[in-house]
C-alpha cells in the first residue's frame, strides 16, 4: 500500500502552513498573518510512531468568493480532500465558527473521509472550553491546539495515527523481478502516448488536448524477464473545477503515483524548458526516496546535430543542478524511437538503487578521502569522523559517525555524497546521509 495522504484543509489565516511545518519539523512553507498568503501547496513525507504518511499543505479554503484566486485556492482544496486518505480540518479558536467554517464540515461530511477537527490557536488552559463550542460542526470530537507553540499537537497526531490506513507487511513486499514505474510528468507531455507505445496498443486514451487522462492506469508488460507495472498518472477529471485546478490536480495525482512506484519516470516535452511543476515533481520522487530518470519525449521533432543531446543535457544540468545524479534518456512516443529504452534504464536505476556497499570497503575509500579533507573546525571544536557504514538500500543510506554531528556544514555533507557517487555510482538514487554521534568501529 502506498504512503496514505493527510490533508489539511480549513479557511484562510486559521494556521494550516504553521501546523504544517509544526508535524514536518521543519519550516518549508510560507507562514504570514495576510489572508491568502498560501499560493501553493506543499508536500513532505513524515513519520510518527514508525507510521509514515505524506502530508499536504493547501490554501485557505472559503466555499463562495467572486475572486478568481480564491476559487482556484478553494477548488484545489476540495481536489484534495478527494484525494487524501485522511483530512485535519483545521479552524480558528479565537475568532468562534464561522459560516465557511459550516460550509466546510458540510462538504467534509459528504466525503466519507477519515477527519480530525482541530480547533487551532488554543494556547493555554483558559481557552480549552472553548474548544466544545465547535462540536456544532459535526460528530468529530474538536480537539484543541496551538501550532505556533506546539500545544497539544502530540495529541492530535495520536489521532491522526489511529484514523490512517494499516501498510501490512504483505503491502510492503518487493519482488527482485518486477518493477513499478510511475510516468509522471506536466500535462500533454505524452505520458499515454509512452505506455501506449511500450504496451504495443491502445490502452490509454490519447489526445491532443491536456488532461484527456481520466484515471491512474496501471498495466502489465513482461519485459526480458522483468514484469513491469507501469503506473500512468491521470491528467484530468471530469469536473469543472479540476479543469481549472489542472496543474495542482496534476501533481497530487503524480504524489500518489510516485509512492505507488519502484522507479519514476518524469517525462518532459524536448520542446519545453525544465518548469516549476517538473522541478516539484522530481523533488517529490526525491524526497520520497525512489530512483529516478528524466526522459526527453518527442526529441524527433528538434532540429539536432551531434551535439544537440549534449547541449541539451547540460542546460538540464544547469537548471536543475541538484539531480545531476539523474540519468537523461532521449525518446520519441510517437515514432518508438529508443522507447524501449524507458524499460532498460528503469531496471538499472533500480539496480542501482538497491545495492549495498560492505563497511570495510566504505571505510577503505570513502573514509580515507574524509579524513584526507576533514571538514573544517566550527567555533574551535575539531571534527573527528570515527566510521562510516551503509544502513539501508531503496534508497541508499549512509550513516557516518563523528564527535559532532550537528556541526557537519551542508557543503561538506555534499562532499561526502559526490565521493560516495565518484566511488560507488548509484546512478538515478537519492542518497541520503545522516551524521550520528561518534560510535567506536565496528569489528
Amino acid at each position: 500500500m502506498p504512503t496514505p495522504i493527510v490533508c489539511i484543509i480549513g479557511r484562510p489565516n486559521v494556521g494550516k502552513s504553521t501546523l504544517f511545518n509544526r508535524i514536518v519539523g521543519r519550516r518549508l512553507a510560507v507562514v504570514d498573518p495576510t489572508p491568502g498568503v498560501t499560493r501553493d501547496r506543499l508536500y513532505a513525507e513524515t513519520e510518527c510512531d514508525g507510521k509514515r504518511f505524506a502530508i499536504v499543505d493547501t490554501g485557505g479554503l472559503v466555499m463562495q468568493s467572486d475572486d478568481e484566486l480564491q476559487r482556484e485556492i478553494t477548488s484545489q482544496a476540495q481536489i484534495a480532500i478527494e484525494e487524501a486518505d485522511a483530512v485535519i480540518f483545521l479552524v480558528d479558536g479565537k475568532v468562534g465558527i464561522h459560516k465557511d467554517d459550516e460550509a466546510i464540515s458540510r462538504s467534509l461530511l459528504r466525503s466519507g473521509k477519515p477527519a480530525i477537527l482541530a480547533v487551532n490557536k488554543i494556547d493555554g488552559p483558559k481557552q480549552d472550553a472553548d474548544v466544545f463550542d465547535y462540536s456544532r460542526l459535526g460528530p468529530i470530537a474538536p480537539i484543541g491546539i496551538s501550532a505556533l507553540h506546539g500545544r497539544s499537537t502530540s495529541d492530535l497526531l495520536d489521532r491522526l495515527i489511529e484514523i490512517l490506513p494499516v501498510v501490512t507487511e504483505h503491502d510492503e513486499a518487493v519482488s527482485d523481478d518486477s518493477v513499478s514505474l510511475a510516468i509522471v510528468g506536466r500535462p500533454n507531455v505524452g505520458k499515454s502516448s509512452l505506455v501506449n507505445r511500450l504496451l504495443g496498443e491502445e490502452r490509454m486514451i490519447v489526445s491532443a488536448k491536456a488532461g484527456t487522462t481520466r484515471d491512474s492506469v496501471d498495466s502489465i508488460l513482461d519485459y526480458e524477464g522483468t514484469r513491469f507495472t507501469l503506473i500512468d498518472t491521470a491528467g484530468l477529471r471530469r469536473t469543472a473545477r479540476v479543469h481549472e485546478s489542472l496543474e495542482f490536480y496534476t501533481t497530487l495525482r503524480s504524489v500518489k503515483a510516485i509512492q505507488r512506484a519502484d522507479v519514476v519516470c518524469v517525462l518532459l516535452d524536448a520542446s519545453q524548458q525544465l518548469g516549476t511543476q517538473d522541478f516539484k515533481i522530481a523533488e517529490t520522487a526525491m524526497d520520497a526516496g525512489k530512483a529516478l530518470f528524466f526522459t526527453i519525449n518527442k526529441w524527433d521533432l528538434i532540429e539536432k546535430d551531434e551535439s544537440t543531446a549534449g547541449t541539451y543535457v547540460h542546460d538540464m544540468r544547469i537548471r536543475a543542478h541538484s539531480f545531476s545524479w539523474a540519468p537523461v534518456v532521449f525518446i520519441s512516443a510517437l515514432t518508438g524511437q529508443r522507447a524501449v529504452k524507458i524499460l532498460e534504464m528503469a531496471r538499472e536505476v533500480l539496480a542501482e538503487s538497491r545495492k549495498r556497499i560492505p563497511t570495510a570497503e566504505l571505510n577503505d575509500t570513502v573514509l580515507e578521502e574524509m579524513r584526507e579533507k576533514p571538514p573544517p573546525a566550527i567555533l574551535g571544536k575539531h571534527i573527528k569522523i570515527n566510521y562510516i557504514t551503509q544502513t539501508e538500500a531503496t534508497p541508499p543510506t549512509f550513516v557516518v559517525f563523528c564527535n559532532h554531528p550537528k556541526l557537519i556544514p551542508e557543503s561538506y555533507q555534499r562532499f561526502v555524497v559526490n565521493r560516495i557517487r565518484e566511488r560507488y555510482g548509484f546512478a538515478g538514487a537519492p542518497i541520503r546521509l545522516w551524521w550520528r554521534s561518534k560510535s567506536k568501529k565496528p569489528e
